[in-house]
């Protein structure tokens, strides 16, 4: 974050060196002919660039993830098949990087040195079946790698309102600030749970679902003509930018807590 780098510079904690280093990663770096990084990206508004291996062949996501390590020591990789795993073996060095893989092909590759800074932001994410746990996790990792905590109930369904009061309990003793509810067929979850919650929803459809309405059209339309308000919705099986986005509310939200708290004690 930019304002990170000014804080560090005016307490003293990095040189002015230091300084102009960092920011200097807001430059576009270019990976041949097959991409240009947004390296900069996340000092500017706190989302880190992700790698979509989908459509890209393995040698380019290779490629295109140790040009990002290099400059950055963490890779987020979406959609990524076997494939590409293989093609980015050599890219990550034993002893030197760590390797998260998530269902539905969301990779994290990152330097042992490196951790997201806790920002105090506070996301919950709930699917309606197991199904929907591969794009849920794409959006649990945005809002780690993003610097929040993470409360997750997974296989919650709808059918059965009785089966939403626990897991919305879970969300309350946490005090999410936001809440992601990924569900596909009839995409009925979010309309449900957002009228029972006082902080922002965002639904996303998936793509489980057949026939008339499949593939996720049905999820989509119901979450796009819910009439339960504070619920935004996102493209089908759009788990980052959930992610991104849920992070983003959370994380506003968590300095709006710690200006409050230094308020209080003047």
């Amino acid at each position: 974050m930019l304002r990170e780098v000014l804080e560090k510079l005016a307490s003293g904690d990095i040189s002015l060196d230091e300084a102009e280093k960092t920011l200097k990663l807001l430059a576009v770096e270019e990976v041949g002919d097959l991409a240009r990084l947004d390296i900069g990206r996340e000092i500017r508004h706190g989302i880190p660039e992700v790698i979509i291996a989908e459509g890209k062949s393995p040698p380019d996501v290779a490629e295109i993830a140790a040009k990002a390590l290099a400059q950055k020591m963490r890779v987020i990789i979406s959609r990524a098949t076997e494939k590409h795993m293989k093609a980015l073996k050599p890219v990550i060095t034993e002893g030197e990087f760590l390797h998260e893989s998530k269902p539905g092909g969301t990779e994290v590759i990152k330097s042992r040195d490196f951790s997201p800074r806790a920002t105090g932001g506070r996301v919950g994410i709930v699917t309606a079946g197991t199904s929907d746990i591969p794009v849920a996790e794409e959006a649990k990792v945005m809002a780690l790698e993003m610097g929040c905590e993470v409360t997750t109930a997974y296989d919650v369904g709808a059918a059965g309102v009785h089966r939403l009061f626990p897991p919305l309990k879970k969300m309350i003793i946490a005090d999410v600030d936001v809440i992601v509810v990924v569900a596909g067929r009839e995409g009925a979850l979010p309309t449900l749970l957002a009228g029972m919650v006082d902080v922002p929803l965002i639904a996303v459809p998936t793509s489980f679902g057949y026939g008339l309405g499949g593939k996720g059209v049905g999820a989509l339309m119901a979450m796009l003509q819910s009439c339960s308000l504070g619920l935004a919705v996102v493209n089908i099986d759009g788990g980052i930018p959930a992610g991104a986005v849920a992070a983003l509310i959370a994380n506003r939200a968590a300095r709006f807590r710690a200006s409050a708290g230094d308020n209080r004690g003047k």
